[in-house]
């Protein structure tokens, strides 16, 4: 076994936690019943990883059984990842009759076309998506596999979810992709994240929430048994109404997980006391960034607990319904920017 399959192997390894090790290496299938039972999980780590590497190195472990471990553990563990959400434009009338295999045999065909020295995993997993790891290399040197492109493509849908792709390497994807997808185009829509279920939520309206942000519903008085006519009982009624409140804008159920929102201004500075910035003829930039384990959850939380002022703005309200994350507010009001395809 070649060092630099060793040295993948082991760290791929490393990554996986303790408690999906069994699973993934039962799904990964290249070690036999027999190896997976002598295993011994409760064992540590590291005399557990060196007795799966002795059964590997016994089984003739090669590059590609490697590269498929890797994307079982990326299946099982996506939001290990940043996701951006892309868009196809311009659908040919046989693409809605794409399968896999004619997709996989187009999608290698002109990578390879495009750059010697590239590794390409496929697989299909039972989400109707097809994973695709990319290793980029060049002409002179091979491919690395510590840093690769993963592309999740939705499939009969004009959706494609790529993670960690450099901008040297977005003409050859894209022109892969939109010619094995049958489109005439791709660009980003800007909405990124970590959790990749949420982000395929959204664009695929999943998602049914109904959102009532620019005319909320009034609220209603609310006839409550008399008790004490004091603090308590303002405390209470002011809770209710933040909630609805809350619900009225946000909905009752889950809402997609993610983790920030940025705006960005480009719009003329216009203060009639600060003649030096009203008059400079470039607009005016500055971006706000909104951080959170979970966004929408937690502006819903400032909202009900009275924190955050209601209604909510709707640039904020509004982000699931227009399934963006990235905006900039110009002279003609919000929008997304421009963006080359990847």
């Amino acid at each position: 076994m070649e060092d630099s399959v060793i040295t993948f192997l082991e760290k791929t390894l490393q990554r996986i936690p303790s408690s999906s090790l069994k699973s993934i290496l039962s799904e990964w299938g290249f070690l036999s019943a027999e190896q997976l039972q002598d295993l011994h999980f409760q064992q540590s780590k590291h005399i557990l990883h060196n007795k799966v590497l002795a059964f590997c190195e016994e089984n003739g472990v090669r590059i590609r059984h490697v590269i498929q471990l890797d994307m079982i553990y990326n299946h099982e563990y996506p939001n290990k990842r940043n996701w951006s959400v892309y868009q196809f434009s311009g659908q040919q009338d046989d693409a809605l009759v794409l399968n896999v295999t004619e997709f996989s045999q187009k999608f290698k065909v002109n990578l390879k076309d495009l750059l010697r020295h590239v590794s390409i995993g496929m697989k299909q997993f039972e989400d109707d998506a097809v994973w695709i790891r990319v290793a980029w290399g060049d002409n002179f040197t091979k491919p690395n596999q510590f840093k690769p492109t993963y592309v999740v493509y939705q499939l009969q849908t004009p959706y494609v979810f790529i993670s960690n792709l450099n901008v040297k390497h977005r003409p050859l994807l894209s022109q892969a992709l939109v010619i094995a997808t049958k489109h005439d185009e791709i660009k980003e829509i800007q909405l990124r994240g970590r959790c990749l279920k949420s982000l395929k939520d959204l664009v695929l309206r999943r998602y049914k929430q109904s959102f009532q942000t620019y005319q909320p519903k009034p609220l209603q008085e609310r006839h409550c048994p008399e008790r004490d006519q004091g603090i308590v009982h303002e405390h209470a009624k002011r809770l209710a109404d933040l909630k609805e409140v809350a619900t009225q804008t946000f909905g009752d159920g889950p809402l997609p997980k993610l983790e920030t929102a940025v705006f960005k201004l480009e719009t003329k500075f216009k203060d009639p006391e600060n003649r030096i910035l009203t008059n400079r003829p470039e607009p005016f930039r500055c971006a706000v960034k909104f951080s959170s384990p979970s966004f929408l959850e937690s502006l819903k939380s400032l909202v009900t607990l009275g924190i955050a002022s209601a209604p909510v703005s709707p640039l904020l309200s509004s982000i699931p319904q227009k399934a963006r994350n990235h905006f900039v507010i110009s002279e003609r009001g919000p929008g997304v920017p421009s963006t080359p395809a990847p």
